[in-house]
């Protein structure tokens, strides 16, 4: 492998993946895990996760596309992965080859896989996933019956699981997850009229997984917990004992002493407030720092929270030091720990009018990943 020019990179810590999807279960109580690891593992990389959360005790992997499904595959990972969201029905013979799981929420899939099945003379195992509040993907509450009811008889698809998704489940006090877990044991009582009656049930995302005891049933799907990340401010990471698995960090590439009143960065929207020092790091927006955090962000540098000055350029960004000369090579950390001092998704988010999930899959291709 060529050898790395930029000291840009992100670590990614494998035993926090761990000791989070052990604390998940823990959570969990009798629910087995699903280890979600769609875009990438959440920015930390598909397959080391996958593994890691597996060595872990977890026993489904999710993802979102059959593309990604197909990565872990392609790495050797054997156990059973769901992909979240229908593929074009043209993309039926890509699924089964890679042995995937399918979420099913529409007659005209489920139909195709049916046709598959019968084909191959083996029911393909799918896990139909109801609307029951979340008014994105399902199959919607007045379309129950008349799936239900066509569903049951196809021949060439086994019916594996039952499943939904909370729409406010970070939120521990609003009454829409009892609501949505009321709508699914209708869903389920529905199935079971029409002889379906499921190995597998599950409407639990982390925060649910967390703090919503009747979401947890049978399988849990644990995604930003499992990589130490607040699922919102009401559900912290931190409040239940789970570990930030991501450290983003860079050195100083360039440094200088300017005088009092010197602006700095496109648009000039920052200008020195004394004589002193900037450091310019070699990392932007193309990198993943979101502009947002011009003038608003803070790095670590020597174990001391430093400001984000100017605007946040697409390969640097500045940092003021004031009297403390920085010097080049000196690391610097824009997410995670140093010298007993942290910079948390949770503050980045903040800054940035965002959520956790956003900052960690933002982290961009170019940013390699160093797992350990």
């Amino acid at each position: 492998m060529t050898a790395r020019l930029r000291p840009t990179h992100a670590e990614v810590d494998l035993d926090a993946i761990r000791a989070n999807v052990h604390t998940l279960a823990a959570a969990a109580g009798d629910a087995a895990v699903c280890a979600v690891v769609k875009a990438d593992g959440y920015g930390h990389g598909a397959v080391p996760v996958a593994r890691a959360a597996l060595d872990a005790g977890a026993s489904w992997l999710a993802v979102a596309l059959v593309e990604e499904g197909e990565e872990l595959r392609d790495a050797g990972i054997d156990a059973p992965i769901l992909v979240l969201t229908e593929p074009p029905p043209a993309g039926v013979d890509r699924l089964l080859a890679a042995r995937l799981t399918p979420a099913v929420y529409t007659a005209r899939f489920g139909r195709a896989l049916d046709a598959a099945g019968r084909g191959r003379g083996e029911p393909v195992a799918v896990h139909v996933k109801a609307d029951t509040g979340m008014g994105r993907v399902g199959v919607p509450p007045d379309g129950w019956e008349g799936f239900l009811a066509e569903a049951a008889g196809w021949s060439g698809v086994r019916i594996e699981a039952l499943w939904s998704h909370m729409a406010r489940a970070d939120e521990p006090d609003a009454p829409t997850t009892a609501e949505q877990q009321d709508r699914f044991d209708a869903f389920l009582a529905l199935a079971g009229e029409h002889g379906i009656e499921p190995a597998l049930t599950h409407t639990a995302n982390s925060a649910a997984t967390l703090v919503q005891p009747r979401a947890r049933r049978d399988l849990v799907r644990v995604g930003i917990a499992m990589y130490g990340l607040s699922p919102s401010t009401e559900v912290t990471a931190d409040g239940h004992g789970l570990v930030p698995a991501l450290r983003f960090v860079t050195e100083v590439g360039f440094a200088k002493r300017v005088t009092a009143g010197t602006p700095a960065s496109y648009g000039h929207t920052w200008s020195a407030p004394a004589d002193g020092w900037l450091a310019s790091l070699p990392v932007g927006y193309a990198d993943g720092v979101p502009r947002l955090l011009s003038n608003r962000g803070e790095v670590l540098l020597r174990g001391l929270r430093r400001p984000i000055v100017g605007n946040v350029c697409m390969d640097q960004l500045l940092v003021w030091c004031g009297d403390d000369e920085p010097h080049v090579g000196d690391e610097v950390v824009l997410l995670g720990g140093q010298d007993g001092a942290r910079v948390t998704a949770d503050e980045w988010a903040a800054w940035a009018g965002t959520i956790t999930y956003e900052i960690a899959t933002g982290i961009t291709r170019r940013v390699p990943r160093l797992a350990r």
